[in-house]
């Protein structure tokens, strides 16, 4: 009898043990318990120019269901700049990879301009590997604002000489070409990456075993989703297999790039492309998170653009068209999307500054 209630006690134990893991948010391997409420890996990925609107106007012209509603948790981000209610790219950017207000136009610095460390300067330097993949010039001000330290977004050849300089890299895919090539200076920034150990294409290669890779694909932007085929998804998913395997883990920032470009001509159609090819990618990231614990993916933008609305220009409830109000940027918040560990961390309103500095602290 007691060799029963023996076993029985053991059992009971042992089911106690895997829900009690389990209910931290953990997985069992070989009887341990994993606590995967910590964060090792963070996927950060902007649609430029993205706000509600546009993700709903994704919803509505998709046949699936799109990546935007896989998400358990949602927030919102004000974004207004330090000087600014309506905020530029390079402030917005600044924002979310420094955790730090700037003015319109300034890249990586405060407002009075001082140069502060981006989110992926300070992972790098706790051992994480780090990338960044665009559909816009590597230089363009949102990547430019993890990437580099500039008074001025438009100073594209300052801010390649300050990616090439940059230590704390792995992995750029983007354009911009023409500011590592064909410069003022003479200098060509792409042999003096290789002195330092880069691997450098013009288009994604299939190994990604090397530790320092930079595919710079165009002149200056990429083409338009239509044209460019499907790079961008394909591009996150090499990240991925290239920075995950490091056990410090990784920080990876996306941008779909170009859903800002076309909001700014008011052309929905090419919007809707570019929304389409950033919610693969977002696929991509979300099926990384869900087959790797520890992983945390935050979608969010850096500002609305075009003032989009949907409305039915008849007044009558019948139709919906999409309607612009401007061909630049406006005063609207933006979305938050959260998944993976410390995801419950981005529900409610907060400043664009706050994502940098929750997700740190999960990681400290």
């Amino acid at each position: 009898m007691k060799k029963y209630v023996f076993l029985e006690f053991a059992l009971l134990s042992a089911t106690l043990l895997f829900t009690s893991c389990n209910n931290r948010g953990t997985v069992v391997n070989n009887n341990d318990c994993q606590d995967t409420s910590k964060v090792r890996n963070v996927i950060l990925m902007i649609g430029d120019g993205m706000s509600l609107p546009q993700v709903y106007a994704a919803m509505m012209t998709s046949e699936n269901t799109t990546s935007f509603e896989r998400f358990p948790v949602t927030g919102i981000s004000i974004t207004k700049s330090f000087n600014k209610e309506i905020t530029d790219s390079a402030a917005g950017g600044t924002a979310i990879a420094t955790g730090v207000k700037t003015k319109n136009g300034m890249i990586g610095m405060s407002a009075d301009s001082i140069p502060v460390p981006s989110i992926l300067d300070i992972l790098a330097e706790k051992g994480k590997k780090t990338g960044v993949v665009v559909t816009s010039s590597i230089t363009h001000a949102t990547p430019a604002s993890f990437l580099a330290k500039n008074i001025n977004r438009n100073n594209n050849e300052e801010i390649a000489m300050d990616i090439a300089n940059n230590e704390h890299l792995n992995i750029i895919v983007g354009g911009g070409r023409k500011y590592f090539e064909t410069r003022k200076d003479s200098i060509n920034l792409f042999d003096k990456m290789t002195s330092k150990g880069w691997k450098v294409f013009d288009y994604l290669p299939e190994d990604y075993s090397d530790d320092k890779i930079a595919v710079i694909t165009s002149k200056k932007h990429m083409e338009s989703a239509k044209i460019r085929g499907d790079i961008l998804p394909q591009s996150v998913n090499f990240a991925l297999k290239s920075l995950s395997n490091d056990e410090n883990g990784f920080f990876l920032m996306v941008e779909g790039s170009q859903i800002d470009f076309a909001a700014h001509d008011n052309d929905s159609v090419t919007m809707i492309d570019e929304l389409r090819d950033f919610d693969e990618a977002i696929n991509i990231a979300l099926d990384f998170a869900e087959n790797n614990a520890n992983t945390l993916v935050i979608v969010t933008a850096d500002h609305e653009t075009g003032g989009l609305t949907m409305i039915d220009p008849n007044g009558k409830y019948t139709a919906t068209d999409f309607h612009w109000t401007t061909k630049s940027h406006s005063a609207l918040p933006v979305p938050v999307f959260a998944f993976g560990s410390g995801a419950e961390n981005f529900s409610g309103i907060m400043d664009n500054t706050d994502i940098m500095k929750r997700i740190l602290k999960l990681i400290e």
